[in-house]
């Protein structure tokens, strides 16, 4: 089938009689020339070649090495596989409404308006019944990849007596070369360059912002504050003033901080049709299309190389907790953030196995009351974080959260279990006091310390009192670093300790 006999009228594959009622033919437009529209980077903030390898492989991880295979057949071939095999959520994609807009207002007007991309024409079609603005589309055919020169012959065919086109890439010079106007949509200064130089826009949109501010929410570095954790066993075990001690955790909270933000991209990636549906998810970088996909898949794996390259360095006890930490990231990412009470008990995991790392980057003996400690405290934050989720499902009108096991009836469970974590973590930390940090002799003043529980719980009744009010953000953790009561406790808490070390303040 050639490319042109992929071009498809609305009015004649469905029956709408007021689409086709205000169609008109292109041969009665006079003056109007259609409306030619990319799909990729222009009506959608997306790449559909990735979103739909990103899907296939969500959902048939497996079946990774196939996708070799399709591309030795050729680009469209690959295409073509792909849109048959990946489930894609085409209602969630990122639409560019500006773009979406300027197309209602040329159809309004009288003009056809046609999508032209190089997608493969069954994917394509599908998604062009999303926009009754369409007039028709013009595809990839499993053979030919319409792109370039390819879709600007097409073009120059279906429309012999002119088109204007709207385009994002370099790719579209050749076709802005055949067209009677220039659209041009996120273009870089060196394409928009190049598109001035063969004529004046008639229409320019401009980039999203993609500066370092994206790459630094897609990356999660305000995430890295968590790592800190690690440095804890270094105070504690009495190692403050060796220098190989903190050279050591310092490299290792590089590392591990390369390793969680390249697994927040990937389960970002994973989580991209559930993300799009949430009421604050959505605006992650990656879901609303700010960040493209292909990056996501160029900076994870190499983020994860060099995590592992500074883990080899450090020695193999540090290469085997970052890949714990790796292991138990995937599986919850792929599986277990799934699965209710679960989901909360691996993140804790989560938390503590930064504590384990940071032990064995000092090499110190800590005591296992701090791996207690660190259980049930991040439990019971974790358990805050659902449920806030859980109390603005309710308030969506929403019975259940794509991609999570929670439902809006959990609240008070949820509610109760981490609470109960909460005064849990107080209890384990008097019981630290009274069996360990007092007999042993490692403080000055160690009656100090007793402020620990008392502020700790303070703090914990904090955080569960905002989190039933509903005034709690999403991740308590990063509530804490921003919270001026909870930074007036820690304060306190830091203050306490160096009392107990120096006896006074």
């Amino acid at each position: 089938m050639s490319v042109s006999q992929q071009v498809f009228h609305r009015a004649a594959d469905r029956a709408d009689a007021t689409v086709a009622a205000t169609i008109a033919p292109a041969e009665r437009q006079g003056d109007q020339a259609p409306l030619v529209l990319d799909l990729d980077g222009t009506l959608l903030r997306t790449d559909l070649l990735y979103e739909s390898f990103v899907a296939y492989l969500r959902h048939n991880p497996l079946g990774f090495w196939r996708v070799f295979g399709w591309v030795l057949k050729g680009k469209a071939h690959v295409k073509r596989e792909l849109a048959a095999a990946a489930p894609l959520d085409l209602d969630s994609l990122p639409v560019n409404e500006d773009v979406a807009a300027y197309a209602v207002e040329a159809r309004a007007s009288g003009r056809e308006v046609y999508l032209a991309t190089a997608a493969d024409g069954d994917l394509a079609r599908r998604i062009a019944a999303r926009f009754p603005f369409l007039t028709g589309v013009i595809a990839s055919d499993g053979v030919t990849n319409l792109k370039g020169g390819h879709k600007a012959e097409a073009l120059a065919a279906q429309f012999p007596d002119g088109f204007s086109y709207a385009g994002d890439c370099r790719a579209d010079l050749a076709v802005w070369r055949t067209s009677r106007e220039i659209v041009l949509v996120g273009a870089s200064p060196a394409v928009e360059k190049a598109a001035r130089a063969i004529g004046e826009p008639v229409a320019v949109f401009p980039r999203p912002p993609s500066g370092l501010k994206v790459y630094a929410k897609a990356l999660r570095l305000h995430q890295w504050a968590k790592n800190l954790l690690i440095f804890v066993p270094l105070i504690l075990g009495g190692k403050t003033l060796d220098p190989a001690a903190w050279g050591a955790t310092t490299a290792g909270f590089l590392a591990l901080g390369l390793l969680a933000s390249a697994t927040y991209l990937l389960n970002d990636l994973t989580d991209l049709p559930d993300d799009r549906r949430h009421w604050s998810k959505r605006e992650r970088p990656l879901a609303k299309g700010s960040l493209p996909i292909r990056t996501a898949l160029i900076l994870a794996p190499l983020g994860l190389a060099v995590s592992f390259g500074i883990g080899a360095a450090l020695g193999p006890p540090a290469l085997v907790m970052l890949g714990l930490y790796l292991a138990l990231t995937l599986a919850y990412s792929l599986r277990l953030k799934r699965e209710p009470i679960v989901d909360g008990f691996v993140l804790a995991c989560l938390f503590t196995l930064r504590l384990g790392f940071g032990i064995v980057l000092a090499q110190v003996v800590t005591s296992p009351w701090l791996l207690t400690f660190s259980m049930f405290l991040f439990l019971s934050l974790s358990f805050a974080k659902r449920h806030t989720e859980v109390e603005r499902m309710v308030q969506h009108g929403i019975k259940k959260t794509a991609g999570r096991g929670y439902r809006a009836g959990d609240g008070p469970l949820l509610l109760a279990v981490g609470a109960s974590a909460g005064v849990g973590s107080v209890l384990v930390m008097v019981l630290y006091l009274i069996q360990e940090a007092f007999p042993a002799g490692y403080y000055t003043k160690p009656a100090f310390l007793w402020a620990f529980p008392a502020v700790l719980f303070l703090w914990v009744g904090r955080v569960w009192l905002l989190c039933q009010r509903g005034e709690l953000k999403d991740d308590p953790v990063a509530f804490a670093l921003k919270d001026r009561t909870s930074i007036a406790l820690g304060g306190v808490m830091a203050a306490a300790f160096l009392a107990s070390h120096i006896g006074q303040f």
